[in-house]
């Protein structure tokens, strides 16, 4: 047997399959493991989202910044698993990238997003996310490459508004 140690930064700064799989971990060696494997919803209420409705269900929830901010995170990449497949991001990643106060507090913003997409889809029954019981949010890869493509186009429209220059972090 090795053992190794890692310190919060080094665990902090790892990739995120790297994080999630030492999380797997330590939670077996405590005997933590849930006793069910993890469920996601149905498939058939996540839509897949085209770019002009990402846009719309933003235009939705714009003046709830906390929410905007939810939305945006899912132009990171995701784990994509299970059949039909679904991209998986865990809600205390959403947390910590939000700086949100609490679990809570994500799920609220979540729920704002879907009801603008039920809104954007005229479909009581459409939603943007769903949640299984294991902390993932859950969205449909087509939405997950929408919302990443919205925010490469919101990033290229700075771009050109500050006269094609980079702009550099501030010392």
């Amino acid at each position: 047997m090795i053992g190794i140690t890692l310190t919060t930064d080094q665990i902090r700064n790892a990739p995120t399959p790297v994080r999630q799989w030492i999380e797997q971990q330590v939670i077996a060696s405590l005997g933590l493991a849930p006793e069910t494997p993890a469920e996601h919803p149905q498939a058939a209420h996540l839509v897949a989202c085209t770019t002009e409705e990402a846009a719309a269900v933003l235009a939705e929830i714009k003046g709830m910044m906390p929410a905007f901010n939810v939305f945006f995170e899912f132009a990171r990449p995701g784990i994509s698993f299970g059949q039909p497949p679904v991209m998986a991001f865990r809600l205390i990643d959403i947390l910590y990238h939000t700086r949100l106060e609490d679990i809570e507090q994500v799920i609220e913003c979540l729920e704002a997003i879907n009801a603008a997409c039920s809104h954007v889809r005229g479909d009581a029954s459409a939603k943007f996310c769903g949640f299984d019981n294991q902390g993932h949010c859950l969205i449909a890869p087509e939405t997950q490459r929408s919302v990443a493509a919205l925010w490469q186009s919101i990033l290229a429209s700075q771009k050109e508004w500050r006269g094609g220059a980079d702009v550099k972090p501030a010392a």
